[in-house]
């Protein structure tokens, strides 16, 4: 038993989801058209958003980037006023007295003592504030916490007194050193004030654990700020749930 060949039958569109047949005929063998229309990120997008992910900073990375510039500003602090000379040698003129103080390195270490301060202090307060993992909160969620509060105004203090405590001796020293001719001949040649430098290094480096307390207790701030919004949403997306299944009763 053999059916009867009908080419118009076979002549007519087929269509299946995804997938479309051409007409067929007897000279032409079944050909499929993919009629899926998804779309592929290009290589670009994709490049770029790998790029997204390795400029994202983690908080972790922040705290060793804060601790680096304390450290280094301490260390250098520490140097600064082990390095400065106690006074200068005096030589007598004509109705002068010309200071000669020997090679030391104090105010440039000074100077990068203070430049580590400052980066670390710039540092610290974007640690706070910045978005990790694509999440960011509004700044009075954080000041909601007292003991954020207290930590941030005292590593503001910290930072402004120890940045006070580097700079003064340095300046002063650099004042010595250069204006070194005096009209007073029962000058005794001085330096910066003993001690200033070496206490500004130990104020920088408190400021800069102020700092990381600071961000430990912004980021307890914002664990606490995402489990509450993730808790509202899920009784949210529960009673909205129990309301589509009384309607639907």
């Amino acid at each position: 038993f053999q059916l009867p060949y009908r080419p118009e039958i076979f002549a007519q569109d087929v269509s299946y989801p995804g997938v479309q047949l051409d007409k067929l005929s007897s000279s032409s063998p079944l050909k499929l058209k993919s009629q899926s229309n998804q779309t592929t990120p290009s290589s670009l997008q994709i490049r770029r958003i790998g790029e997204k992910k390795k400029m994202a900073v983690t908080m972790k990375q922040m705290s060793l980037i804060v601790s680096l510039f304390g450290v280094l500003s301490f260390i250098l602090g520490v140097i600064a006023e082990n390095k400065k000379p106690a006074s200068g040698t005096p030589i007598n003129g004509k109705g002068v007295v010309i200071c000669k103080y020997p090679s030391d390195p104090t105010v440039a270490l000074g100077y990068l003592s203070a430049a580590f301060l400052l980066a670390c202090t710039v540092a610290g307060y974007k640690s706070l504030f910045i978005s990790y993992k694509g999440r960011s909160v509004p700044n009075s969620v954080l000041f909601k916490s007292t003991s954020f509060s207290v930590f941030f105004n005292i590593a503001l203090i910290t930072s402004g007194l120890a940045l006070s405590l580097l700079l003064w001796p340095t300046i002063t020293e650099q004042l010595h050193l250069t204006r070194n001719v005096h009209r007073n001949l029962e000058t005794s040649c001085p330096t910066a004030k003993t001690g200033l430098l070496g206490g500004g290094a130990f104020v920088s480096l408190d400021s800069c654990l102020f700092w990381l307390v600071a961000l430990m207790l912004a980021d307890n701030a914002r664990e606490d700020h995402f489990d509450e919004a993730d808790n509202r949403n899920g009784d949210e997306n529960s009673y909205s749930r129990d309301v589509n299944l009384k309607i639907d009763a």
